[in-house]
């Protein structure tokens, strides 16, 4: 480069090495630092430094890593200052040291090697380019050993072996100068035994290529669980192992090493790998972990499991069966509902965060889990269909439901999002039912969580007549007793429902699931807020010492299991991240995450941009109508901003954030458009520049069950239709007579309710019903007949859409300022 190409070179083009050199020497001299340089430039009318500007730089001390010279340096660069020009200024300051920094140094290094992951018989080039004012000479180490015959720029091994993985660097010498590379990784992968005919790991143009899949253990506790994966590609991949969707702390490396395992380990691995533009994730595959049985007879011969038949003959088998039996789940699976924007109905809020807590919690149980928000009719009947296609013999079925409900003569229904006001059975799913069509499936363990409302629907008056199997291992945790409400506790934020609250501090202890549940409601019964309201009820038919922490012993019916676990995966299928590239020179990262099965969230981030531009910016736009995305919530800065707040700490910053829900009504598969705009420091106006990029992402999570068709097996609809079911009774629309009524029967109209009996004002720490009417999220207190509700703002609605009388009950103000004093006791 040219001494004046050189001097006509802005300052804002400087590498950052150099800039960070002259800012240290700068920052750190007070006679010929920073603030002297800033008034010479004062002085210079081109650049017009004034006194407010060297305020706003002094200001950068107060902050953590601040620099002064870096502000300076910048206002400099915007208003057109060249390397000239600094060197004029560094010289009439007389700095020798910041002169220093701006000469090209004696030896350069242009090209570091690149750390790579490649297969064992491939070559091995890595590459390392130099300039100096004299001959440059090379020498390769690997840590801290000379490779031999290694003095190129290029160190070549061909063919690579195991042997060679490790560090590499190299040595740079001109003259009186050297320098050190960076440090490369050689990750090397034997995929001998894993090549399938026509099969390539090679890696194309750097890009990660999947090597190596786990494969399925079946271990004993306190053996060794060994994992292993690998991709190839350049740089090197990053690796984070998971445990049934949960990342395990420290396990960032290709292999997985637990020694002494216990039962806890068991559970579904998968790793994911990624390198700055790439995501992938290998195979999903069981880990099982089984007891190991071992008996001391005699105080001379060991027993084992595996040597039963060998020592002692029949005493040794005897005392053995004598043990309490191992149960085991051939599979785990659940299904988590929650309603809360309800068409006809009060809107609810704590069903979400009940889902998205049980979600997590279940997953650590090592269940495959479906996590739903907000279905119809058909969609929670198709969900259900779902469902019943992971049960088998064996397999541990959970259905955890969260919104709007009722119960007629022992049977519990769930209230669509578009039920009708007001609804009937044919409107909604039968608990009941459901059940029935589980016991045929022979699973191990049938559990119902269902967090509503358990008043009778006064619309429905015939008795029911589903008949169910005598079977055993069936579990309903009810939030409420029947014909109560259950309710939802928030102060500002999101908080769970009272259920919940409880729920979920027990959920992972390993117990008997019935006694887990005692626990739960002995709990709840401390709860001042909801004493005498609220009450857990257990049903079961438990013959066995069940529990959720049951370890998983597939099946011998491996294909079934494998189809199923397809199934499953649909699910929980994230688009894979990518990089965009623009003709403008700029590059977008798109990244995905999911909040729940049928939730998404979208964010775009910048990787690179033109220097020459000033402003750059992405965001995504043009969804599918069917989504029914409000513009306003998309592409915000903070995850928050859009909704995201479940979910908001796992998520990169920096980044702009969209969040798509109700994924299951997708019909076709998810295309949108990538808006790029830019603006250029050389134009004279700030009109931005538009590019834009059509993405195809397929049909993510759970929009590849296509839930929103009209009920396709008829499994759950056929079962809720039945003969003298609840839902076979005719469907009719009560006289207007019927139109408002009170808890008990009272055809009382709401109009003629007097303005304390409509509504009452509490503390703004008080929130609506999450299992059943209570508490409104609006400083209200409301108990509606048969539902958990919310109002929807400061008052109950017009009486034409959402009006719900209340039961003014003499209690109500003492419920009042229990709930109040509990919260200041116990904050949410």
């Amino acid at each position: 480069m040219s001494d004046s190409l050189e001097r006509s070179t802005k300052i804002n083009l400087l590498k950052e090495s150099i800039v960070k050199k002259l800012c240290e020497v700068l920052d750190k001299s007070n006679s010929k630092g920073w603030r002297k340089l800033g008034e010479i430039v004062s002085s210079d009318r081109r650049f017009k430094v004034s006194s407010d500007d060297m305020e706003m730089c002094s200001l950068r001390v107060l902050e953590v890593e601040g620099s002064p010279s870096l502000m300076l340096l910048r206002l400099m660069g915007e208003r057109g200052c060249t390397m000239g020009h600094l060197t004029d200024y560094l010289q009439t300051l007389g700095n020798s040291d910041a002169l220093q920094c701006l000469k090209p140094p004696a030896l350069q290094i242009l090209i570091q090697p690149q750390s790579v992951a490649l297969i064992c018989g491939h070559n091995l080039r890595l590459s390392c380019h130099a300039v100096g004012k004299s001959p440059v000479q090379y020498q390769w180490f690997k840590s801290r050993e000379e490779v031999p015959n290694s003095f190129s720029p290029e160190l070549l091994i061909s063919p690579v072996q195991l042997k060679d993985a490790g560090f590499y660097i190299c040595r740079v010498n001109c003259g009186d100068a050297c320098e050190f590379s960076q440090w490369a990784q050689v990750d090397v992968l034997n995929v001998t035994m894993s090549y399938a005919p026509g099969q390539s790991y090679q890696s194309i143009d750097g890009r990660l290529k999947l090597a190596i899949h786990p494969q399925s253990q079946r271990l004993h506790v306190g053996e060794t669980l060994q994992l292993e994966c690998g991709a190839v590609g350049r740089p090197i991949p990053r690796y984070q192992w998971h445990r049934n969707g949960v990342p395990i702390p420290n396990a960032t490396k290709r292999k997985l090493m637990i020694p002494q395992v216990m039962q806890d380990h068991h559970g579904r691995y998968r790793c994911e790998i990624s390198s700055s533009t790439e995501r992938m994730w290998t195979n999903e595959v069981d880990v099982v972990i089984a007891p190991r049985i071992s008996v001391q007879i005699s105080g001379a011969m060991e027993c084992s499991e595996d040597d039963i038949y060998a020592i002692g003959g029949d005493s040794c088998e005897l005392f053995l069966n004598s043990l309490p039996e191992q149960l085991y789940a051939t599979d785990k699976v659940a299904l988590l509902i929650g309603n809360l924007s309800y068409q006809n109905h009060p809107q609810l809020k704590a069903p979400m965060v009940d889902v998205y807590d049980l979600t997590n919690l279940l997953r650590q149980l090592n269940f495959k889990v479906v996590s739903l928000l907000d279905l119809t009719e058909s969609e929670m009947r198709n969900a259900v269909d779902e469902f019943l296609l992971l049960l088998h013999k064996g397999v541990y079925g959970l259905l955890y439901y969260a919104g709007h409900g009722y119960e007629n003569y022992g049977n519990s229904f769930m209230v669509p999002v578009d039920a009708p006001n007001p609804y009937h059975s044919a409107n909604c799913l039968c608990v009941q039912s459901i059940l029935k069509l589980m016991q045929e499936k022979e699973t191990g363990l049938n559990v119902f969580l269902l967090d509503m409302c358990r008043k009778r629907n006064f619309h429905y008056e015939s008795t029911p007549n589903i008949v169910l199997r005598v079977t055993a291992n069936i579990v309903f945790g009810y939030a409420t007793c029947q014909d109560a409400e259950a309710f939802e506790l928030s102060s500002t934020g999101f908080t769970n429902g009272v259920f919940v609250k409880f729920l979920k501090k027990r959920l992972l202890d390993d117990e008997k699931i019935t006694v887990v549940l005692d626990r739960v409601a002995e709990d709840m019964g401390q709860f001042d807020a909801t004493k005498g309201k609220q009450a857990l009820e257990i049903r079961s038919s438990l013959s066995e010492r069940r529990a959720l922490t049951d370890p998983i012993l597939p099946s011998d019916s491996a294909d079934l299991v494998h189809a199923h676990s397809r199934q499953w995966a649909k699910a929980h299928e994230l688009p894979e991240s990518m990089s965009l590239n623009f003709d403008c020179g700029a590059q977008i990262k798109l990244g995905f995450a999911a909040e729940f099965s049928n939730v998404l969230v979208i964010y775009t981030h910048i990787v690179k941009k033109p220097e020459d531009m000033s402003f750059c910016q992405a965001h995504v736009t043009d969804f599918s109508l069917d989504l029914d995305v409000d513009p306003k919530e998309m592409n915000r800065e903070t995850p928050e901003e859009t909704g995201i707040y479940l979910l908001s700490s796992s998520l990169p910053q920096h980044c702009l954030y969209t969040r798509l829900s109700s994924l299951q009504k997708l019909r076709e598969e998810l295309v949108f458009t990538v808006c790029l705009q830019g603006t250029f420091a050389a134009m004279d106006d700030d009109h931005p520049i538009f590019w834009t990029k059509s993405v195809n992402i397929g049909k993510p999570l759970i929009a590849r069950l296509d839930l929103h068709r009209a009920v396709r097996r008829n499994s759950c609809l056929q079962t809720c239709m039945m003969p003298h079911s609840p839902s076979q009774s005719p469907c009719h629309s009560p006289g207007p007579e019927h139109q408002h009524h009170l808890h008990h029967g009272s055809h009382q109209d709401y109009n003629r309710l007097s303005p304390q009996h409509r509504y009452l004002h509490i503390s703004e720490h008080a929130q609506g019903a999450a299992g059943g009417c209570s508490f409104s999220c609006y400083d209200q207190l409301s108990q509606c007949n048969f539902d958990r509700a919310y109002e929807s703002d400061g008052l109950l609605s017009s009486p034409g859409k959402l009006s719900i009388p209340i039961e003014a009950t003499e209690d109500i103000n003492e419920l009042q300022a229990v709930f109040i004093s509990s919260l200041h006791l116990q904050p949410q």
